[in-house]
């Protein structure tokens, strides 16, 4: 049975939006070479229509990049929960639509590994509520940015236990929670 993981770069006051315009300054070796294993480890990958439509856009057209995991992105299985997207054609991509919960408990006992969700800020909330994911991986940086979306919406509760916590030099802090019971 697989695993659903979400991979996320937030801020310190738990912004997840637009990370193209504030992680960049701390991308170091070492987080680059994290980015890098956590999308090699990866066997499949869930994304939200906006995060696809902007992986989509821009991964196709690229070759293994200084991170090496453009190629694996881009074979990779996707799969693409959207209401309003017709069709999903970046290779190897599957829309999912109507019962998302459905469908996620059907790729996880149909799938082995680790399924990522990259992004995906209303997938991972709605998934989150369900109880759906296994495995929580912030990159917390540090950055505070006042407003945006955040990871955890208003009014959830979660209780999670944590499996791992990692500094690397640019401050960057990578904590690793499952859930609590």
């Amino acid at each position: 049975m697989a695993r659903l993981v979400a991979y996320e770069y937030v801020t310190l006051d738990g912004v997840m939006e637009a990370p193209e315009d504030w992680q960049f300054p701390y991308v170091t070796d070492d987080v680059a070479e994290l980015i890098q294993a956590q999308i090699l480890e990866a066997d499949a990958i869930l994304l939200g229509r906006t995060t696809y439509e902007i992986f989509a856009a821009s991964w196709p057209s690229r070759t293994n990049n200084e991170f090496g995991i453009a190629d694996k992105l881009n074979s990779m299985p996707k799969f693409v929960v959207s209401k309003t997207l017709q069709r999903a054609e970046w290779h190897n991509s599957t829309l999912i639509k109507g019962d998302v919960a459905k469908a996620v408990a059907e790729l996880k006992h149909q799938l082995g590994g680790n399924i990522a969700i990259i992004g995906s800020g209303k997938l991972v909330a709605g998934l989150m509520q369900l109880a759906q994911i296994d495995e929580y991986r912030l990159m917390i940086h540090p950055v505070v940015l006042g407003s945006g979306q955040r990871l955890f919406p208003d009014g959830i509760h979660l209780s999670l236990r944590l499996i791992e916590a990692r500094t690397f030099n640019s401050g960057v802090v990578l904590v690793r929670y499952g859930p609590a019971a």
